[in-house]
């Protein structure tokens, strides 16, 4: 990660770990429904990971539209 990239390619990628985090929490979140009658541990761990792309994706949006979901 030592190239200098320019602003556009920044944003480029900023929307893609965006993209990622919504695919990745949407995951989770059913993983951990799916699992949730029947390994109650696994599922408490797919909640955990659900909750972290959540703060992500929090994060981007920030980053990205300052103030947009501003509460």
């Amino acid at each position: 990660m030592t190239d200098v990239v320019d602003s556009d390619e920044l944003l480029r990628r900023m929307h893609r770990a965006r993209s990622r985090a919504l695919e990745e929490g949407r995951h989770w979140r059913a993983r951990s429904e799916e699992l949730r009658s029947t390994d109650p541990e696994a599922s408490r761990e797919a909640a955990v990971r659900t909750v972290a792309y959540e703060a992500v994706l929090r994060v981007l949006d920030e980053v990205l539209t300052p103030g947009r979901n501003a509460r």
